[in-house]
């Protein structure tokens, strides 16, 4: 059996186990399973890891993404540049191989880190965008939005970090000015705010200076439309949940697991 899953705390918002496991039945793959793994320490991974022989992939989520590198044997290009990962490749080495490699891990396997939350971002932001889309403000400043500011950079737009502090490069929320909210009509929210159970919730931004040329994306994808999405809406703009991204994203991993 071919065991997958997703590590992170808390864990009943995912929707990684629903999706993969009705993939798994529609595509008849009958020794694939996955499964939650709800760990609040990040250091409990190797226990995990050691326990369960058959775990091939792991999903990472919050808010472990940034936390779970130091537990790696190795790091792709674009995860070490974003500094973040978000999707795990589990290598079981037999020990003459490990000898050749001269890479040991106390864990009798290799982890590889993978950041797919990139691909999934930049895939379902591209069609979206207009020419004017050419500057953004990104709220929050964990390991998505890390994934964010990368997929910005390399499309060439211009972005501010909003953060409740004002530190380095970053801007806090009060310093979004009418001026700021003209000139940056991209903005992308990757805080938890809205999220299921508190749905009620949203990024402290002025909402009355959304215009119709804005584009709203917001990372969470439960519910369906988050108060940030609706005020958005609500003046005209362009809005997009994180649904599209994640199922993006989630191909992606299954892709880099059977690589």
């Amino acid at each position: 059996m071919k065991k997958f899953g997703l590590i992170g705390y808390p864990l009943g918002h995912s929707f990684s186990k629903k999706y993969f496991t009705e993939k798994f039945e529609r595509e008849g793959l009958t020794d694939c399973s996955y499964e939650l793994f709800p760990l609040e320490n990040i250091s409990d991974v190797q226990k995990l890891i050691s326990s369960e022989p058959e775990l091939c992939g792991l999903n990472v989520t919050i808010p472990h993404k940034i936390g779970i590198m130091y537990y790696l044997d190795s790091v792709t290009q674009e995860a070490k540049a974003i500094d973040a990962v978000n999707c795990i490749k589990i290598i079981n080495q037999k020990p003459v191989e490990s000898f050749f490699t001269g890479e040991f891990t106390s864990m009798k396997v290799r982890l590889e880190g993978h950041n797919t939350d990139a691909y999934g971002f930049e895939t379902s932001l591209k069609p979206l965008l207009k020419k004017y889309h050419n500057k953004a403000l990104v709220l929050g400043t964990g390991g998505a939005s890390r994934a964010v500011a990368y997929v910005l950079d390399k499309l060439g737009i211009d972005f501010k970090i909003v953060s409740r502090r004002s530190i380095r490069k970053q801007i806090n929320y009060a310093q979004i000015t009418p001026a700021v909210m003209k000139e940056r009509l991209l903005i992308i929210n990757t805080t938890p705010l809205g999220m299921l159970p508190d749905v009620t919730t949203c990024p402290d931004i002025p909402y009355d200076l959304i215009t119709e040329k804005h584009l709203l994306y917001d990372l969470v994808y439960n519910p369906i439309e988050t108060e940030f999405m609706k005020r958005g809406k609500e003046k005209g703009a362009t809005v997009i949940n994180g649904e599209q991204m994640l199922y993006l994203q989630a191909e992606k991993a299954w892709e880099v697991w059977n690589s």
